[in-house]
């Protein structure tokens, strides 16, 4: 049983979401349109925003579909999209430089490559002066501007409601995946201030953390 699936009907884990079959099932991360929420709430707080990087790893299947669906957001929202391709921890500080004032904000699509180097990414976006978005709150509490996702601790929560189906004997492949219902949008401010952001008292409202 999976509690965080990024993509199981993309990986081969499950045939179906609604029908698993095999002898696996759990909770996916997926949800409609959060690219598109995430871009929204971007150009709330930031009206002048024209050009939007999509950072990702070219190299992961997953985050090229979100970059993928990121992009097709963008564009229903009339924005541009700056493409920014890495492969390893080597090309993330060239990334930067070669993007300098060609974009708004940046949008991380989220992997391992990006976890593992989330330090490097945040320095090199505030010393561009650039805005984040990421998907998950950690990124956030780290220095990220904001963050919108699952919650991750509702997910764990029902994933025991999933084992104690299977321990009562039904069958995983029975159990259809669940997509998430709870979300959470995370700002930090402190991050806010520094680029010299100004957030209207309207959105703060909306915000699930603040982060100071």
């Amino acid at each position: 049983m999976f509690a965080v699936g990024i993509d199981p009907v993309g990986s081969g884990l499950v045939a179906s979401l609604a029908k698993p079959g095999g002898n696996v099932t759990g909770l996916s991360l997926q949800a409609n349109d959060l690219a598109g929420k995430r871009l929204e709430f971007l150009r709330e707080v930031i009206p002048r925003l024209r050009r939007l990087a999509i950072m990702f790893n070219v190299g992961n299947a997953q985050p090229v579909l979100e970059m993928r669906d990121t992009q097709a957001a963008a564009r229903t929202l009339g924005l541009e999209v700056v493409p920014l391709e890495i492969r390893g921890a080597e090309e993330i500080a060239p990334a930067f430089q070669a993007l300098k004032s060609e974009a708004d904000a940046v949008y991380v699509a989220v992997d391992q490559l990006v976890v593992a180097n989330r330090t490097r990414i945040l320095t090199l976006a505030l010393g561009a002066r650039l805005p984040t978005v990421f998907s998950t709150r950690d990124f956030v509490k780290a220095g990220a501007f904001m963050s919108y996702g699952p919650n991750y601790s509702d997910l764990f929560r029902h994933s025991a409601d999933y084992v104690d189906k299977i321990l009562r004997g039904t069958k995983p492949g029975d159990i259809p995946v669940e997509q998430p219902t709870k979300f959470e949008l995370v700002v930090n401010l402190t991050t806010a201030k520094a680029l010299g952001m100004t957030i209207p008292e309207s959105f703060l409202l909306r915000v699930d953390e603040v982060v100071e």
